[in-house]
């Protein structure tokens, strides 16, 4: 029997921990037209949404749609002021507990997780799998086509009522979960600006992460996002697992693995996973990665010469890029940016 969340509906909409979410929602925020309105009522508001939330009475709001290329075009729906302090409010209590659900080797969204940890796991599996190097390592890496916009609504409140015994959570996961507006009238897809999204995805993911550990028994095994990769010496039974995990997908999520982004490479011959290509002894930055880069830090500069942004702006901007190069060999990408912007 799975466990079950403790945490009951009063957790989440007491005017306690909605103060609390709204502390959170506030970082970097509060600059904004739309935040500035709510915080002028800042505890009427907040009341307003308790009691409807109390009396069955709330209704998510709309979202507004724009567009961002990060790096491929990527359609963003953001929810008003009141719903995203909502989302917070639920992610306080939810995330916890269902953070302790997840494998060890999912790594998008977590806490003391992220892209640096996991390329680091990778290159640990790595040495494993090839005895440090003195067998081939063979790596499969899938893609799932259309993640946030298939996820499938029926499934992921079924998956949540396995977990959250509480009726009444339920109800309001279910009025998130489907406020989103879906193409064709069909219920599926999630928004990718709602901070609930990213946790929506990992408790469905969660249920293929469980299959590629328990069932395919492949303890060597990450996912970032949609993004994953099963190690072996055996090229051959990472051939025989792509039929079961597609299968699995397609009946178990509805879920279909991108047709053209299914490899199967040794590490020889360099892996390309989450923007570093992978090498025995060495990773690099893909030279898209690279392109996208330089192009950031100059819009950047030019913008902090221009008076547009503060120099400390331009400054931080710099120290995260240089803390992601010391993860791959970007000793002469450091040395070109330091030359040309320092």
């Amino acid at each position: 029997m799975k466990i079950q969340l403790v945490h009951k509906f009063e957790d989440i909409i007491n005017i306690e921990n909605l103060l609390e979410a709204w502390k959170e929602f506030l970082k970097g925020k509060k600059q904004r037209k739309d935040v500035q309105e709510f915080s002028m009522r800042l505890m009427d508001n907040i009341f307003s949404l308790h009691n409807d939330l109390i009396n069955h009475t709330y209704k998510h709001g709309g979202y507004q749609a724009f567009k961002i290329n990060d790096p491929k075009p990527r359609n963003i729906h953001k929810a008003g002021v009141r719903d995203r302090l909502l989302h917070h409010a639920i992610y306080r209590i939810l995330y916890p507990f269902f953070d302790k659900t997840f494998i060890v080797d999912s790594y998008s969204c977590r806490l003391k997780k992220g892209t640096h940890k996991v390329v680091n796991r990778f290159r640990e599996f790595v040495w494993k799998v090839s005895k440090n190097n003195t067998k081939t390592c063979w790596v499969l890496k899938c893609d799932i086509r259309k993640f946030f916009a298939n996820i499938d609504h029926k499934i992921l409140v079924k998956i949540l009522k396995e977990y959250i015994p509480d009726e009444n959570i339920i109800w309001l996961l279910e009025g998130v979960v489907d406020s989103f507006p879906s193409e064709k009238g069909m219920s599926i897809g999630l928004p990718l600006g709602n901070l609930t999204s990213q946790l929506f995805v990992n408790i469905y993911m969660n249920k293929f992460d469980q299959f590629a550990k328990h069932k395919l028994k492949d303890k060597r095994y990450i996912r970032y996002a949609d993004d994953f990769v099963f190690f072996s010496d055996d090229k051959k039974r990472l051939e025989q697992q792509i039929e079961p995990i597609r299968q699995f997908l397609r009946r178990g999520l509805k879920l279909e693995l991108h047709p053209d982004k299914i490899f199967i490479k040794t590490l020889a011959s360099g892996v390309d996973f989450l923007g570093l290509v992978n090498f025995p002894d060495y990773r690099i930055l893909r030279t898209k990665t690279r392109r996208r880069m330089f192009k950031n830090i100059k819009n950047k500069y030019n913008n902090w010469q221009d008076g547009l942004i503060l120099e400390e702006s331009f400054g931080q901007s710099l120290q995260s890029y240089s803390g992601m190069l010391k993860h791959c060999n970007g000793y002469d990408i450091v040395k070109e940016i330091n030359k040309k912007y320092l």
